[in-house]
């Protein structure tokens, strides 16, 4: 194991099992600082949109309709799994689908347990790199590019409903433009210095669209359920630049920065402020839901990995006479 392998192994193991009383600090400090964050951002926001209001909305939603939206995010999650195999088997990681799917749940319930600890990316790391002696490394760039897979992906929806809002005026060539060629250079990129993790490139990529389609459509459903009769691509571009606002671990899953992002976009798309409002808080509590399944797996650590073969790993040398592009 090289050195970059055992400073990413430790660090992980410090967040997911403190050594010392400062870790363990640290790690609790964390956690209040995003709930402190979280708690703010709230504030403001409610402050600016009676709470009494979202509320509303939300006992008299369609629920027929949320269930559709619940169903739309999980078969996202299902599809993340996937797509995050194709970067696994880039690196020679063959997981059982079935496995796979299993430790993808787990880290996304840790992803809102542990708000302050490295979640569920750095538990998918540790375990690997325990059970199957992988380096930390590589299973590290495996789900950055994972994660580069699903912004690539909001890049493209995003340039995609720019075309259907008049209050962005901008011709279409402008962002399609700036898009592809950010793709080229991000490809390029990719397979000069991450040739590895390009084996499956344009599959991974293609996975990732269906992702934040189907967490898109869920959003679409929740305006449903709301009677919803106005222009969807406010809300929806509103809500694809809230999940870029996310990518900074600053909250509690992304509670709070979502609805500011969501509140400040009324004040440039014709939103409804509650509903602006009430949306990203609708998908908070969706995508809880959804994570809470991962529980399962902390209660009954036996069933993650029980009747499943072990990873096949294949060595460098093997690797070397493989291809390493699409």
């Amino acid at each position: 194991m090289t050195e970059i392998d055992k400073s990413i192994i430790n660090e992980v193991e410090d967040e997911i099992k403190p050594k010392t009383w400062k870790g363990t600090f640290w790690n609790i400090t964390k956690t209040l600082l995003k709930i402190a964050v979280t708690s703010v951002l709230l504030y403001f926001v409610f402050r600016h949109v009676p709470f009494k209001d979202v509320k509303y909305r939300l006992l008299h939603a369609n629920y027929w309709w949320m269930l559709a939206a619940l169903i739309s995010f999980f078969l996202s999650i299902i599809m993340s799994s996937w797509r995050l195999m194709s970067f696994f088997n880039s690196i020679n990681l063959k997981l059982d689908p079935r496995f796979n799917f299993r430790l993808y749940m787990l880290g996304l319930f840790y992803n809102f347990l542990l708000p302050g600890g490295i979640g569920g990316d750095g538990y998918k790391i540790w375990m690997l790199n325990k059970n199957y002696k992988l380096p930390g490394k590589k299973v590290f760039w495996a789900i950055m590019f994972d994660r580069l897979s699903g912004l690539w992906a909001i890049g493209l929806i995003t340039v995609c409903l720019i075309f259907l809002i008049p209050q962005i005026d901008i011709h279409i060539t402008i962002p399609l433009g700036i898009f592809a060629a950010a793709s080229g250079v991000y490809y390029f990129v990719a397979y000069k210095f991450f040739r590895e993790y390009t084996r499956y490139f344009f599959a991974g990529h293609a996975k990732a669209v269906i992702v934040q389609t189907l967490q898109v459509l869920a959003i679409v459903f929740i305006l449903m359920g709301q009677d919803f009769h106005g222009k969807f691509s406010p809300y929806l571009l509103s809500f694809l630049i809230s999940a870029l606002a996310t990518i900074i671990p600053i909250s509690v899953g992304g509670a709070g920065i979502r609805e500011t992002v969501f509140t400040q976009l009324t004040k440039v798309f014709p939103m409804d402020n509650t509903l602006a409002v009430f949306l990203p808080g609708s998908f908070y509590i969706i995508s809880l839901l959804v994570a809470l399944l991962g529980a399962y797996y902390v209660l009954r650590p036996s069933r993650l990995e029980e009747g499943l073969p072990k990873g096949d790993i294949v060595t460098e040398e093997e690797n070397k006479d493989q291809p390493k592009s699409v």
